[in-house]
């Protein structure tokens, strides 16, 4: 979907259209929370996902910032998903704006590369949600990926095996999902910018810079090789609840404030896993430090729980496990390894 939070917000105030919007937060470019995304416009002045609000305000001055309402976004995200299951039962899901379609059993896809049948999702979906979306067509999930991304907003890209050289190699590496920041920095420090240089080096030296596991994925991923088949099972494993502080925190000194925060995220969660008939194996904590560095902590525990006591028990268990050396802007709490509450029981 095409900046999917800011487009959602636009529906409910068209006002807005062609002006520079950012959702983040609570709405207050003061605060210390994030950009989650921006429309278009505002994407013109540097404002991008994972940003600081207060940084966004200082590229775009003239910049409306709107909060953050997951619950109408998931609201959006089920119609536009309900829309493409009335077409195909073959999907996906990767987040509340993005899905995986198999179109390999279409009368016709072969034909025209699936061109025709893309700008058909995209009116279906247009007409249930007056939403635009941007569509990658491509023999398996690593190039679909990256083609949803060349034509944005509302774009069709259709890749095949023989586009790859004269479309796919002369794009930057960080554009095949899976090469990060800290990746992206090594193979620079090793000449290597594009995915077409990434694709000219011998899997060997892949293999010798990086491990043989990621070496080795880096050359398949660098040739458009992706065998990955679509996870179609629609139960969630993992369901977290997170904050963002309004003043950084220390481990120690403000432990009784984080344990009030950590406290209500637990309180937040187990209603969410009642809510949806689930209960979870294990219970994690996620905080992320003033330098933007992120730790995890993670209990397994003997049985699946969905209650907020013993929930909360094991998250401040992890919590107590986060290393004390940074003040803290974020924290979570995950429950993972998600059973229905029925299978719980037996």
């Amino acid at each position: 979907m095409d900046a999917f939070y800011a487009s959602v917000e636009l529906l409910r105030r068209p006002d807005l259209r062609g002006q520079p919007v950012a959702i983040g937060g609570h709405g207050d470019p003061n605060s210390r929370g994030v950009v989650t995304t921006a429309t278009y416009e505002a994407r013109a002045f540097g404002i991008r996902s994972g940003m600081a609000l207060r940084r966004a305000a200082e590229l775009c001055p003239q910049c409306i910032f709107l909060p953050v309402d997951f619950a109408e976004y998931r609201r959006w995200s089920q119609r536009f998903k309900a829309a493409i299951l009335e077409l195909t039962p073959r999907i996906e899901d990767r987040g509340i704006d993005e899905v995986y379609i198999d179109l390999s059993d279409q009368i016709g896809v072969r034909i025209d590369g699936g061109e025709a049948i893309a700008r058909h999702i995209q009116r279906r979906i247009a007409a249930a949600t007056g939403l635009s979306c941007s569509i990658g067509v491509a023999p398996n999930k690593l190039l679909a990926k990256i083609a949803s991304e060349l034509n944005k907003p509302n774009g069709i890209t259709v890749i095949e095996a023989r586009d790859l050289e004269q479309q796919i190699w002369p794009l930057p590496v960080m554009r095949i999902n899976g090469i990060g920041p800290k990746a992206d920095a090594r193979l620079e420090e090793l000449g290597i910018r594009t995915i077409g240089q990434l694709a000219a080096v011998a899997r060997e030296r892949l293999v010798e810079q990086f491990g043989r596991s990621y070496g080795n994925w880096l050359h398949e991923a660098a040739h458009g090789r992706d065998d990955r088949p679509l996870v179609l099972e629609s139960e969630p494993r993992s369901m977290s609840r997170e904050t963002t502080f309004e003043r950084d925190l220390h481990p120690v000194h403000d432990f009784q404030a984080l344990a009030a925060v950590l406290a209500t995220l637990c309180r937040q969660l187990s209603a969410d896993l009642q809510r949806r008939g689930y209960a979870g194996r294990s219970v994690g904590v996620k905080a992320r430090y003033d330098d933007f560095r992120i730790v995890t902590r993670e209990r397994t525990l003997i049985t699946a729980i969905d209650a907020e006591q013993p929930m909360r028990q094991a998250a401040f268990e992890c919590l107590q496990r986060v290393p004390p050396r940074r003040r803290l802007r974020l924290l979570g709490v995950r429950a993972g390894a998600l059973q229905p509450t029925t299978a719980a029981a037996r």
